[in-house]
């Protein structure tokens, strides 16, 4: 699987994470200050990640900032992206099965390197549920996306 990651900060979990992602076999694009030159400043960097996402070029995302926060914003404002900031392996789970998310968003604070195996485990394992509510909140936030104009795009 092709993940992009992104971080604003050159962080030891966020090194780790690319370690644990390209051990777990995934090829890794890094973003922000993960990559020479690159823009580290997170509203940038994320929706980049996300972009690689929406347009097919990436499977999936990981962005990273000091609390999660900043970088889950930015992914979001991308249509065709549902980031979710994730801090235990329950939500991971979560976001994948009620919410089919297809970036996932990090805090450099609160994740530490055994926590943060948790939460991949949990997301990777996980997938989109087939329950009719499910379908039905996963329609509706498609006809969201739809719904924006193009002068509302990041």
């Amino acid at each position: 699987m092709r993940i992009s990651v992104y971080s604003d900060m050159d962080a030891p979990v966020a090194r780790a994470l690319i370690a644990e992602l390209e051990q777990r076999g995934h090829e890794v694009a890094a973003y922000g200050a993960l990559r020479p030159g690159d823009d580290p400043q997170w509203a940038a960097c994320s929706a980049a990640a996300a972009r690689e996402v929406a347009a097919g070029r990436a499977d999936q995302a990981v962005v990273c900032c000091w609390t999660g926060t900043g970088a889950s914003i930015a992914a979001n404002k991308v249509p065709g992206v549902r980031a979710a900031l994730c801090t235990d392996a329950y939500t991971a789970d979560g976001a994948r099965r009620w919410n089919d998310a297809n970036v996932l968003a990090l805090s450099l604070r609160l994740t530490s390197e055994p926590l943060l195996k948790e939460i991949l485990d949990a997301w990777f394992a996980g997938a989109a549920g087939d329950e009719a509510d499910d379908r039905e909140n996963l329609a509706r936030v498609a006809r969201l996306d739809r719904a924006r104009t193009p002068a509302q795009a990041p």
